[in-house]
């Protein structure tokens, strides 16, 4: 029985500081944050040396996305791996691959096919090493200590590719694009050798008798058909996709609207401090159950501003919308905790995997469907289209979400 000074099961709030307290949470945040800064660094780098060598700006969106698409292939055929594998050596692995294909582009003139084929493939085991990351972050922290651990990693990925991009711009303009991707190699080594040292070493799931690939399309498709995980799933890839898409055509609204030059940058910027902002005060300020009460509240707050673009407003008022959309992302935490405790507990590497390899691969597909529409509508209305799309996943998650009490 739970007495009156004693916080319900589930309802505990844990604290930023007891979350960072766990020494194997703090290793894989730490280097999570340092390898996301690398990951900005190495694209927007790779994206600035592919247009200084062909001239192309398709080329140079080809080089930017290339690392996206692929990761939902490398999780559905190689997702077991995250539970069948030791983490440490999968986590250190993928550390060091991706060190090696960026100090490859660093120092080897290929060709730019296989340029962009090195960075493909690379991404492929993306989803591997991420998913097992995710499963030992779930294995270290329980009940809100897990959706904090989350929280402080959207901070760190948010804060991580602020500072990935500013990184780049300056080390592009001092070393060369080139030298900037060696930069870039050697962030992905130090994460490698601390995971290497720093994290012991830990058993993996069971193997299982079929092979890599069969497991992992099996596993897949065990997870998809399950009615409750996929919904979790799609909540979470919706809004990000429809988001992202409106986010590609920042660059080209500030142009039609005339703004000042380098104003796209600062719009571009208000979305992640957004976030931001809004992970640290709903994960801080609010108890779990109340943040999966606010589950439809922040996604429908994350697609209702962006409605606001069909009336084309100006910087400040762009600003300002763009800010509470990204304030909205916040919406993730309140999922966090339903997914976990839907996963099968055998394979929740694989699950970790899929879930970020489907969200980047929307968030690359989400940018073309809505620049399609612009050509048709305008910026600004396609802007608004998405943020209409946002509103409408949230109108179909209250059918099966409905608030709960925070009593």
């Amino acid at each position: 029985m739970t007495t009156a000074a004693e916080p319900a099961p589930g309802h505990h709030r844990a604290t930023y500081r007891e979350v960072l307290a766990e020494p194997r949470f703090r290793l894989l945040f730490w280097t999570r944050a340092v390898s996301i800064t690398a990951d900005a660094l190495r694209i927007t780098t790779f994206s600035v040396l592919v247009f200084s060598a062909t001239g192309s700006p398709l080329l140079s969106a080809v080089a930017f996305g290339i690392g996206f698409i692929p990761q939902l292939f490398g999780s559905l055929l190689l997702g077991s791996l995250a539970d069948r594998l030791p983490p440490r050596a999968l986590i250190t692995g993928g550390y060091a691959l991706t060190c090696a294909a960026a100090l490859l582009l660093a120092v080897v003139r290929m060709p730019i096919a296989a340029s962009l084929g090195v960075v493909a493939l690379v991404s492929l085991a993306t989803p591997v090493f991420h998913g097992a990351s995710s499963r030992l972050v779930a294995q270290s922290l329980e009940g809100d200590a897990y959706v904090l651990g989350r929280s402080l990693n959207n901070i760190a990925g948010a804060g991580a590719q602020l500072s990935g991009l500013a990184l780049g711009g300056a080390v592009v303009a001092a070393l060369g694009p080139r030298r900037a991707l060696a930069v870039s190699a050697v962030l992905y080594l130090g994460c490698a050798l601390a995971v290497r040292i720093r994290l012991p070493r830990l058993q993996p799931g069971e193997a299982g008798d079929s092979g890599a690939v069969r497991a992992s399309l099996q596993g897949a498709g065990l997870l998809l058909r399950g009615r409750t995980v996929r919904r979790l799933m799609l909540a979470q890839w919706l809004p990000v996709a429809f988001v992202a898409g409106a986010e590609g055509l920042i660059v080209a609204y500030a142009g039609e609207r005339h703004f000042a030059p380098g104003w796209y940058a600062v719009l571009m910027g208000c979305l992640p401090v957004g976030m931001l902002v809004g992970d640290l005060l709903v994960g801080r300020l609010l108890r779990p159950p109340t943040r999966e009460r606010l589950v439809v509240p922040l996604i429908a707050l994350t697609g209702l501003p962006l409605l606001g673009f069909a009336a084309e407003p100006g910087v400040a008022a762009s600003s300002c919308l763009l800010l509470l959309s990204g304030f909205g992302y916040a919406y993730g935490l309140g999922l966090q905790r339903p997914f976990l405790d839907a996963l099968p507990q055998e394979g929740q590497g694989q699950a970790f995997g899929l879930l970020g390899s489907g969200s980047m691969t929307l968030q690359g597909v989400g940018p073309v469907c809505v620049g399609s529409a612009a050509a048709g509508i305008g910026t600004g209305g396609a802007i608004a289209l998405a943020g209409g799309a946002v509103a409408l996943t949230a109108a179909w998650i209250l059918t099966w979400h409905p608030p709960t009490s925070a009593s």
